[in-house]
């Protein structure tokens, strides 16, 4: 039987609530369900969100009865805001958070780089924004709670999956006994320690660093900018790596690598703490500064993946699909790309609207995403901690250099997590005009947010516009051609979500859901688009997956059919 503790996680900041375990003895009938989410950390939850703004159901599985314990994530990149923003929390983390754009290299007490996220007055959101995961997941809850197609169960903890012909069955342990369920779809969002991917015997590729490091979550007055602040060397920690960021509620989080030979439970131990967060803090100029301690843990570089996230009727996503290393804030950040990207896939194979094989690209994309990501990580990883003797003679030249040499200095940059662009994908158009275009969005690529009117307060942006099925931007400023709609509305009659945007018109025009004006032209320049005009066609995901400079109906049908292969029967 499985037993939750009912004891409030504590902290110095944040309220722990106890949620009331979900019981199958309430609940009686239990149909097969669409799809079963194992895990509600963020994967878990954005996935659910995601499948129910596309109109499918889940229940959500928790094993535990409340949120996560300690900060986790706090980095939140620009990227992850958007699709934030698609299921309704983005809000509520503006709110909250700490924006910030701004990292800083220091070496023997001189800062040896500076670091510049691009921001721009089409951006809604800031390079990156700070917020522990604890609120995260308040605000992801609050949203799936409010939302009738999720079933979130508290305390319900898989303990086997079992595949069957089309469907799986799940065993599920509560705190009065187990009940079984089956789904036509499983996604093991089970983090790092994935139940689900060790009892399936499934096996990641990549490498594991010998390296740890600590984390430490403190309370304290620090008079220091929202910037990351990355230490190499210092006297205290000779040879190793110390991170500091700026979180809400008065909390700093302190990284610090620990000497080789030295175990996570003799650094865990509250007097090694405490030597070593003083000896950074006067290393900062604040010795014999009063802090608190609210959180710490242990944690060690890993860049590795699954080289198949679809199983049978079980898909991976989040950590339980790869594990990345925290450098460059790429962890759940590539989550919440994950979860975009399983919810239209998902959505639409469970509503006939594509085949099963749309899945298959699913995969593909999203581990070709991982392994760049660990491609990338994977040198900053080698520079924070250097796993050789060869890789620290390296890293150790680059410090001495940069004290005096500028054009070492970059070799500091962090390579912060950007999102991947599906240049190879299969639903990508094969004949459209993305090679001839000279700006803008490729094939491939997220959207560009652009700001809508004039310029200065928080603004109109075409995110805002845009989302819940395919987008066709087209720039006009007449009626759609008669051939263009009579393939928009064979496409909607198979019951296809497509929005029709006419972008440049000043008033509605036939053919078009809606017209955004672009009076000067600033969006229609942003996007590459001559004067006579052009289109781009948006994937659910807002990923680009053909534009025109000339768009006719059979180049849209085409399209169209590319990027939704056959659908079921």
């Amino acid at each position: 039987m499985h037993n939750p503790t009912t004891e409030a996680r504590p902290s110095i900041y944040y309220q722990y609530e106890v949620f009331k375990p979900w019981l199958a003895s309430s609940h009686p009938q239990q149909d097969r369900k669409k799809v079963a989410i194992v895990g509600a950390g963020p994967a878990g939850m954005v996935t659910a969100l995601e499948l129910a703004r596309h109109g499918v159901p889940s229940v959500v599985l928790a094993a535990e009865l409340q949120f996560s314990q300690g900060s986790r994530a706090i980095c939140f990149t620009r990227r992850s805001m958007e699709i934030l923003q698609q299921v309704g929390v983005a809000d509520r983390m503006t709110a909250c958070g700490l924006p910030w754009r701004f990292g800083n290299s220091f070496f023997r007490g001189q800062r040896v780089f500076r670091m510049e996220a691009p921001h721009d007055p089409d951006d809604r959101f800031f390079p990156i924004i700070n917020v522990q995961q604890q609120f995260l997941e308040e605000y992801l809850h609050d949203a799936c709670k409010a939302n009738p197609l999720i079933d979130l169960r508290w305390g319900n903890k898989v303990d086997q999956v079992a595949q069957k012909e089309g469907f799986a069955v799940l065993e599920i342990d509560t705190p009065e006994g187990p009940y079984a369920l089956e789904s036509d779809w499983v996604v093991a969002a089970d983090g790092g320690r994935s139940g689900i991917r060790s009892a399936m015997n499934l096996q990641m590729e990549g490498a594991s660093y010998e390296g740890f490091f600590v984390i430490a979550d403190i309370r304290i007055d620090l008079p220091l900018p929202t910037e990351r602040l990355a230490f190499f060397d210092p006297d205290w920690n000779p040879g190793n790596t110390i991170l500091m960021h700026r979180e809400p509620h008065g909390i700093w989080r302190v990284d610090y690598q620990l000497p080789p030979g030295e175990s996570p439970e003799e650094a865990l131990r509250p007097a090694a703490l405490k030597a070593r967060i003083d000896a950074q803090l006067a290393m900062i100029g604040h010795a014999g500064a009063k802090w608190e301690m609210d959180w710490s843990s242990v944690y060690s570089a890993r860049t590795l993946t699954l080289p198949d996230f679809v199983h049978g009727s079980v898909i991976f996503t989040g950590d339980a699909a790869h594990l990345l290393p925290i450098f460059g804030v790429r962890g759940a950040n590539t989550a919440f790309q994950d979860a975009q990207s399983l919810g239209w896939h998902l959505a639409w194979v469970v509503k006939g609207l594509a085949g099963p094989q749309l899945l298959a690209n699913h995969s593909a994309e999203r581990v070709g995403a991982a392994r760049e990501i660990i491609s990338e990580a994977g040198k900053s990883t080698r520079f924070m901690a250097p796993p050789s003797p060869g890789f620290r003679l390296l890293r150790d030249a680059v410090l001495s250099l940069s004290l005096s040499q500028e054009f070492v200095r970059p070799l500091y940059h962090w390579r912060t997590s950007r999102p991947h662009e599906y240049t190879h994908s299969m639903l990508n158009s094969k004949d459209d005009d993305n090679a001839l275009f000279k700006c803008g969005p490729a094939q491939g690529a997220p959207p560009q947010n652009v700001r809508l009117g004039a310029s200065g307060g928080d603004g109109d942006f075409l995110l805002d516009h845009l989302g819940g099925g395919f987008d066709l931007l087209y720039f006009t400023d007449t009626d759609l051609p008669e051939a263009l709609q009579q393939v928009i509305h064979a496409a909607r009659a198979t019951g296809l979500p497509l929005n029709v945007t006419a972008v440049g018109a000043a008033q509605p025009v036939s053919g078009a859901t809606q017209h955004l004006p672009d009076a000067d032209g600033h969006l229609r320049a942003r996007y590459g688009i001559p004067a006579h005009g052009g289109a781009y066609l948006l994937r659910p995901d807002q990923h680009v997956c053909a534009r025109w400079l000339t768009l006719d109906a059979v180049r849209l049908k085409a399209a169209l059919s590319t990027a939704l292969p056959t659908r079921r029967t």
